[in-house]
């Protein structure tokens, strides 16, 4: 489907690539005074408009110009439809889509841009017939019609990214997930950096049972690697650093029990508790197994974690406020426990009361933060 430019019309077509859509009209005015008949800077005008939304009813204007150059003009044609559905003539776009199609039977894009709007256009005469509520057998019925023209584009357009984007989207609507997967590992396969591809097998894999929090952010960083600009894996990575600083405050919970341990702070039935205070020994024994927690748990984990993780756990820390929160409450967790095991204590009504203290702040927002990504 390809047609020699006039330069003009050329660098109009690479003017409008880089949106620059006031520079291409007056480049494509001055080609249109100079010859009227020249189709595609009809086209290549009412492209402009579509760009930057400035006029529909332009666009339209411009390609029935063209239109009434040549009827058949598989570019005006589908650049007609784009002109139709942005001034409210969406269902009128099937006829001129299949009109495409006879024109040119072996043009993928054809079939796959009619299957793209098809199950639209269907939904929308479905819930205007039904007072606003899009039947589900019309819409299954719909996307059924649709899959079938979108397999068709895919038969003539392998290597088409956009034929399989119709296609999982379709499947998506459908609530097919293995056709949907099927769809993402071919868009992939094609281009391998494809953000939406990317973003939903990544989320799939991070958030599969028995995947951890370390494991879920080093998916999204690898993910992010390929495609750094993507807001989806930007946010399950964000998700991801935010269960890991999570596990921090659990860290400081167990050293606060293993404090109240140390201290003896319960009565046991038929033990005797320890005698206070605690002499320095003991009290510096205590913090051994505070820091082997702290060494295993957190500094070793950390040490271990991809390079943009843990600048991505600082980055989290800055931006959003329950992270701060998380760390706040596991830092004064830490201080009560330092405070019953380290001062010697004759009496254990106030490490009791540390000990709540510390317990107490973490537990009531445990659950409440836990959707929380800042």
């Amino acid at each position: 489907m390809t047609t020699t430019l006039h330069p003009a019309v050329e660098r109009a077509d690479l003017l409008i690539d880089l949106k620059r859509y006031e520079e291409a009209r007056e480049l494509l005015a001055r080609r249109i005074a100079e010859e009227p008949e020249d189709i595609r800077a009809w086209v290549e005008l009412a492209r402009s408009h579509l760009g930057d939304e400035e006029s529909g009813a332009k666009a339209l204007e411009a390609t029935e110009r063209a239109l009434a150059l040549d009827a058949e003009d598989i570019g005006a044609l589908l650049m007609h439809a784009r002109a139709m559905r942005v001034t409210g003539r969406f269902p009128e776009t099937e006829g001129v889509l299949r009109e495409v199609i006879r024109l040119a039977p072996d043009y993928w894009y054809g079939y796959a841009l009619l299957a793209d709007w098809l199950w639209r256009i269907r939904s929308i005469s479905s819930g205007q017939a039904n007072g606003g509520q899009v039947g589900r057998e019309d819409l299954m019925a719909a996307l059924g019609e649709a899959e079938l023209i979108a397999q068709q584009a895919i038969r003539l357009g392998p290597e088409a990214v956009y034929a399989y984007e119709v296609a999982w989207r379709i499947a998506d609507m459908a609530a097919n997930r293995s056709v949907a997967d099927q769809m993402d590992e071919a868009i992939l396969r094609l281009d391998p950096q494809h953000e939406q591809a990317l973003a939903r097998r990544t989320e799939k894999a991070a958030t599969a049972p028995g995947i951890k929090a370390t494991g879920a952010a080093t998916l999204y960083a690898d993910a992010l690697a390929s495609a750094p600009g993507s807001a989806p894996m930007q946010r399950g990575l964000d998700e991801a650093s935010y269960r890991l600083l999570r596990g921090v405050r659990w860290l400081a919970l167990l050293c606060l029990a293993l404090a109240a341990a140390g201290i003896d702070l319960f009565a046991t039935d038929g033990e005797t508790q320890r005698e206070l205070p605690l002499g320095l020994g003991q009290r510096l024994w205590d913090l051994v197994p505070m820091a082997v927690v702290w060494a295993l748990g957190a500094l070793l984990r950390y040490r271990r974690l991809r390079a943009g993780i843990r600048v991505n756990l600082h980055s989290l820390v800055r931006r959003w406020a329950w992270p701060r929160v998380v760390l706040g409450q596991a830092a004064w967790a830490m201080l009560c426990a330092l405070l019953i095991t380290q001062i010697p204590w004759t009496q254990r009504t106030v490490p009791l009361v540390l000990l709540w203290a510390g317990l107490v702040p973490a537990v009531a927002t445990m659950w409440f933060d836990r959707p929380k990504a800042g």
